[in-house]
């Protein structure tokens, strides 16, 4: 007899739910449901570590199914409940209601852009012949599913502006299908490619096929880890199945290795690109363009400029023999460089745009002209460069904010760059380089006064002496009375740098008066490689320490008080957030941490968790188990002691930072006594790590958080 996935479904409830305990009562008469504990003990380096919850691990399972409909209806009823969460979701919905373009590109005399019209699922991707022609819809994802769920991961022109190779992915995955558009007809090639992970398209000169990085299909059955799959580049010519494609480049003796090519402007030289795991260090190689049956470059044609793994290395242009680099190779802070191919090795490299004071967050050849973009306390400026070194001057920016952009070829007379702060959305200028001139190319309206609203930077003093800046978003009018409700938010690591821009949350949270609050902690790039050293590995406390820091001075500066300072982070600051409550929960009135990093003694056995590695550390080994296990979110819960109100937000599909992290987290907080504030976990169904969701879900995840802080603030 066959029995239905219903079935299955409610016997699994059956099993999962036998009890609901009762022991958070808040004033909703919230209950969460009883998770099965199972008897598991890892052993580490002699240390038995209990994982009750590994069943949870197991996301496909019935029973792990039933536990998230279960968690999803508890907390749905509960923040349905919440007084405003209608009215919050309402005023959100109109302040993201506002058109937002990218940053425009140039390819074969056409330009290319994409757009929202404020509440469209995903954005509209189109192309001009001018830019003041009439542009039209070239790719419209909104048209490939009812929910909005498939996205454009990325997008590639050919160099003749005749076809788009485009990335299409579902649910949020991380992986993507490529396929090619004809872009005077508008109509698809039967061109498609599977099992790309981390890679774009990079069309040859000729226009007639791309280099991109994959994976082996699995074998039936075969669940993908981090430890049985590694990336490989291929070149696919078009018109031809995958199972053609010209095996480019692999290593089997690196299987953390991955790939990536950039064809030279003037088609000379081929640059190989070689990632390992998310350390910011990489390896660089070229190889003459060939020509005819030769034009698309082998393994054994492939010379290596460096494999050091060292530092950084970015190619931002070229021009025959003369290559310009970005890296931080002697130069914490970043710089130029330029590398003649005919004398290649490294004691020929030859210093261009020298290390400054402030962090070299990137750079691009374009115009003629070295075009620089640096962070000085965290806010943007930019700078020209002469392609020999010579200063050029600085490019005006609107303000204290951030600046993106500025990518283009090396004729190219314009170039195109966005700028935001935390209380003006993404406008679009134009700037001619030759003229040192910008433009206001596309400038959104929006239903949020800015005149209202300022933004300051201050620097808080961490534990050990260090100063951290920080940006604050609020009413121009606002009184230090102690009073006001604030949402804190930083990342700190991965050398990702925080900046001030735009986010429809703050702007939402201010309107409602609040305050919000970004961090730029130890572990981001705002100060260069050392800013990010400071907080990884068996540094990592220094993060946590700075954010502490932020919350006790957002209190002593009467700004707030800890029952009114909501904290929230998402992936690495997720991990942030789960760190911190656990540390000091006496500071902070309520936490979301999203998509978090929760279980630090398995993180490295699920898909891409391997790569961070070399950010944290690793449980196989003794020197960091000890660390590791000590900021374990899911490992450090303290029973006794009073935690503020969480909500743990996580998506079903997120194949990068799995929901198991979040589920076992979520399962162990409910089962211990941390006090009668609620324990919850809002889990996106159809949804991922954040990348491509749809603009509704974003309105109604974004509505949930700013009414679970309302409500747990006391606003």
């Amino acid at each position: 007899m066959r029995i239905s996935n219903r079935t299955l479904l409610i016997s699994a409830l059956t099993s999962v739910l036998t009890t609901f305990s009762m022991s958070h009562q808040v004033a909703a008469q919230i209950s969460h449901p009883t998770t099965r504990k199972v008897e598991h003990v890892d052993t580490y380096h002699g240390e038995k570590v209990a994982d009750p919850y590994r069943w949870l691990e197991d996301d496909n399972s019935a029973e792990t199914k039933a536990w998230v409909v279960a968690q999803n209806e508890v907390t749905r009823k509960y923040l349905d409940a919440l007084p405003k969460r209608a009215d919050i979701q309402q005023r959100y919905t109109a302040l993201y209601n506002f058109e937002k373009y990218s940053t425009p590109w140039k390819e074969g005399g056409r330009y290319f852009w994409s757009r929202n019209d404020g509440l469209q699922q995903q954005y509209v991707h189109y192309v001009a012949d001018s830019l003041t022609a009439a542009p039209r819809v070239l790719l419209d994802p909104n048209t490939l599913s009812k929910d909005g769920t498939v996205s454009v991961a990325f997008t590639s022109v050919s160099r003749d502006g005749k076809r788009l190779a485009y990335g299409l992915s579902s649910a949020g995955s991380d992986w993507t299908e490529i396929r090619v558009r004809d872009i005077d007809s508008g109509k698809d090639l039967p061109d498609r490619i599977q099992w790309v992970k981390f890679s774009s398209a990079e069309w040859s000169a000729d226009g007639q096929g791309f280099f991109y990085g994959a994976y082996d299909a699995p074998k039936p059955g075969e669940k993908l880890t981090g430890q049985n799959y590694f990336q490989k580049l291929y070149y696919h010519q078009l018109g031809t199945p995958q199972s053609k494609d010209v095996l480019v480049y692999e290593r089997k003796d690196q299987k953390e290795w991955g790939f990536a090519v950039t064809v030279a402007e003037d088609a000379k030289h081929h640059f190989l690109f070689v990632w390992r795991g998310s350390e910011r260090k990489n390896g660089l190689l070229w190889a003459p363009a060939g020509k005819g049956s030769k034009a698309i470059p082998k393994a054994n044609d492939f010379r290596t400029l460096t494999l050091d793994f060292d530092a950084s290395y970015e190619v931002i242009g070229s021009r025959g023999n003369s290559v310009w680099v970005k890296t931080n190779l002697d130069a914490p802070l970043g710089r130029v460089i330029e590398i003649d191919l005919a004398r290649s090795d490294k004691k020929h490299w030859k210093t261009v745009v020298a290390e400054s004071k402030q962090t070299l967050e990137s750079a691009s050849v374009v115009g003629g002209v070295i075009v620089a973009q640096y962070l000085r306390d965290a806010r943007s400026v930019v700078e020209r460069f002469s392609l020999d070194g010579k200063s050029l001057g600085e490019v005006a920016l609107p303000g204290v904010g951030s600046a993106g952009g500025f990518g283009g070829k090396l004729r190219d007379p314009e170039t195109f760059f966005a700028f935001t702060s935390m209380t003006e959305p993404s406008t679009i200028f134009r700037y001619d380089v030759a003229k040192n001139q910008s433009s206001v190319f596309r400038k959104p309206k929006i239903a949020f006064d800015s005149a209202k609203y300022e933004t300051k930077q201050a620097f808080v003093t961490s534990k050990d002496g260090t100063q951290v800046p920080i940006f604050i978003a609020q009413r121009k009018d606002i009184k230090l009375d102690g009073n006001n409700p604030v949402i804190v938010s930083a990342y700190g690591g991965f050398g990702v740098s925080t900046t001030p821009s735009f986010r429809v949350t703050a702007a939402t949270w201010m309107d409602m008066g609040g305050v919000f609050v970004e961090a730029a902690i130890r572990g981001g790039g705002e100060y260069g490689k050392a800013w990010h050293d400071a907080a990884k590995g068996a540094k990592r406390q220094n993060a946590y320490d700075d954010f502490i820091a932020v919350a006790e001075w957002l209190a002593k500066t009467g700004y707030s008080k800890p029952e009114k300072i909501g904290v929230t982070g998402g992936s690495n600051g997720g991990l942030l957030i789960g760190a911190v409550v656990n540390q000091r929960p006496d500071v902070f009135g309520a936490a979301v941490p999203e998509v978090g990093v929760m279980d630090m003694l398995r993180f490295h056995k699920f898909t891409i968790g391997w790569a961070w590695v070399d950010e944290y550390g690793s449980s196989d080994k003794a020197e960091d188990f000890a660390h590791l296990k000590r900021i374990s979110p899911l490992h450090n819960i303290r029973s006794g002691v009073k935690y503020p109100p969480i909500l743990v937000m996580t998506a079903d599909h997120d194949d990068r930072v799995v929901p198991a992290h979040s589920f076992k987290y979520a399962a162990t907080l409910q089962a211990t006594d941390t006090g009668n504030a609620p324990k919850l976990i809002r889990i996106q169904t159809s949804a991922g790590h954040g990348a491509g969701t749809p603009t509704s879900k974003i309105i109604e995840e974004r509505s949930d958080v700013l009414a679970f802080f309302a409500h747990s603030l006391k606003m």
